[in-house]
């Protein structure tokens, strides 16, 4: 009988913890993103058929005035049907009905490209926004806790030991640039092993400036052995807490937004050209885990996460591969360029090789998933 209550109360803390949070995390990007979608179609007077959450059938739906809001059983994405769009629902047949002359006017299709540009982009920009609102609240109610700058220990025989860097230091400036935050430090030198860089310390009240090169070290990143650089030293481990007023916290959301898509954008190119493995890339699995483990921290730690995944849902959205909104305003751009669309058969052809794309990316991803999870079980 015991045995049986703690397995309920284990299975029950998972679902809370792990399923249910990931769920409404995931949730409310999606939301947002289909809402920017559904926002600029009806500024644009298009006919809108369907706003759904979810694939698959239906849970839930009600009809309000011309459109259709459905909550469906897989999670992991939605879609916004509007009125002479090219996609397809399973389900049911009638928006391949022929458009009738008085909802011409209001066809998706019918409108001009740049306006159909805007209405495809305004998904991926509505995550970026709301990144951006949650790190602004976040900043504005509890201001920012940054990780000092103050050196806790040399290593010795380090680059830094040779350079002469002192325990109590603070790092000014690394490679010419400012530093305010630890994590600052280590971004800077990622990439510059064996190179002289410049680094600048407040020394009892007096800047002191030394030259350091950062040797080549091997470290695991999310189960991936990666290259970087380092010189040897270690946070003091002393935090530093910001407060900011409106107009600071939003100044500080709109750098951390910007930071985080610079981030991203290097770490996608990193991908691309081999300096990282594609082993590193994670899935909903590992977004679960990760939401699960901020969860049980505290709501407020989950915040600065989610903002950071939705910056990763805009940003793979903008991808250039056709059922993505980046595919579709790339079909735009080539209609806006040559002055008709491309035929239906070449648009085929390209949505059946972007979708085996993102299944292909799919797999990669759950396989990476599972790995990390056979992993942590050892």
């Amino acid at each position: 009988m015991d045995m049986f209550l703690s397995f309920l109360q284990e299975a029950g803390h998972f679902f809370l913890y792990y399923v249910l949070t990931f769920v409404v995390v995931l949730g409310i990007m999606i939301f947002v993103h289909e809402l920017g979608h559904f926002l600029l179609a009806k500024y644009f007077d298009v006919k809108v058929l369907k706003f759904a959450l979810g694939f698959g059938p239906k849970i839930v739906a009600k009809t309000i005035g011309e459109t259709e809001y459905s909550i469906r059983y897989v999670p992991l994405g939605g879609f916004v049907k509007m009125l002479g769009e090219d996609i397809e629902d399973d389900e049911e047949d009638e928006d391949t009905l022929e458009i009738s002359p008085e909802d011409a006017a209001r066809s998706f299709s019918n409108k001009h490209p740049l306006k159909r540009i805007i209405i495809a982009a305004a998904g991926p920009f509505f995550n970026l926004l709301l990144a951006f609102v949650l790190y602004w609240g976040l900043f504005y109610f509890s201001g920012k806790y940054i990780d000092s700058t103050e050196i806790g220990q040399v290593t010795p025989d380090s680059p830094a030991s040779r350079a002469g860097l002192l325990k109590g230091d603070v790092i000014k400036s690394v490679h010419g640039r400012e530093i305010t935050d630890w994590y600052e430090i280590k971004e800077t030198i990622y990439d510059k092993a064996g190179l002289p860089v410049e680094v600048t310390v407040e020394r009892d009240g007096e800047p002191v400036t030394v030259t350091v090169i950062p040797e080549e070290s091997k470290q695991e990143v999310l189960g991936q052995e990666v290259k970087v650089a380092l010189i040897g030293v270690v946070s003091s481990g002393k935090y530093v807490k910001k407060d900011f007023g409106l107009l600071g916290a939003m100044k500080e959301a709109a750098i951390e937004t910007w930071d985080w898509i610079v981030r991203i954008c290097q770490f996608i190119v990193k991908l691309f050209t081999g300096a990282l493995s594609i082993k590193m890339v994670g899935g909903p699995i590992m977004i679960g885990q990760i939401t699960g483990q901020m969860a049980q921290v505290s709501l407020l730690a989950l915040i600065p996460f989610m903002a950071a995944i939705s910056i990763n849902l805009g940003i793979l959205n903008l991808f250039p591969i056709p059922i993505l909104d980046g595919g579709l305003i790339v079909f735009l751009f080539i209609e806006l360029l040559i002055g008709k669309p491309l035929s239906v058969k070449k648009r085929e052809w390209a949505q059946k090789i972007g979708l085996s794309l993102l299944i292909l990316l799919m797999v990669v991803v759950f396989y990476n998933d599972i790995l990390r999870l056979f992993a942590l079980s050892k």
